[in-house]
């Protein structure tokens, strides 16, 4: 399902994204490229590569202001009900714009009606990456311990967050 948000009164138009499209491929490269290089160890990186995103257990949508992609959102189902947060991501210029807030609610509310009960994710735990954290805590996520596979990283933290059928669109 593909909508349009305004964050900050600039019409954002979100997509489920197939990842063909070169500018796409460049934000994802981009978006790996920057976590190996910020994380202090490569076994603390989480990010899915390009055949990870393309699974049938995940969908990705992208964030375009007029023909510019501006950022990204992957949500993989990791149990019926149950589904993570992946490669969330704004461009440099998009950040503070209010791209990310528009894709984290874009995403529940799509995972809602997809009937998710519950969305988990793994971020950095590094000073890098405190802006995501706050934005997750201002959408309701708390942490929690290590799901799925993960096992307990200092240089992890982890968020979970109930889901009602009430926040699905209309």
């Amino acid at each position: 399902m593909s909508g349009s948000v305004e964050p900050g009164g600039v019409a954002v138009r979100i997509e489920i994204d197939e990842l063909r499209r070169p500018e796409v491929l460049a934000l994802l490269d981009e978006h790996r490229t920057e976590m190996f290089a910020t994380t202090c160890s490569a076994e603390s990186v989480h990010a899915l590569d390009l055949d990870a995103l393309r699974a049938d257990s995940v969908t990705v949508w992208t964030a375009w202001l007029g023909d510019e992609v501006v950022g990204c959102v992957a949500l993989k189902r990791i149990a019926p009900q149950h589904g993570e947060l992946k490669s969330m991501r704004t461009t440099a210029a998009a950040r503070g714009r209010g791209v990310g807030a528009a894709l984290l609610s874009h995403v529940l509310a799509e995972a809602a009606a997809a009937g998710f009960t519950r969305v988990s994710l793994e971020t950095g735990a590094e000073d890098f990456f405190a802006p995501a954290r706050r934005l997750y805590e201002r959408f309701g996520f708390v942490e929690c311990p290590p799901f799925g596979s993960y096992r307990l990283d200092p240089l992890s933290v982890f968020y979970t967050r109930a889901l009602s059928a009430a926040e699905a669109p209309a």
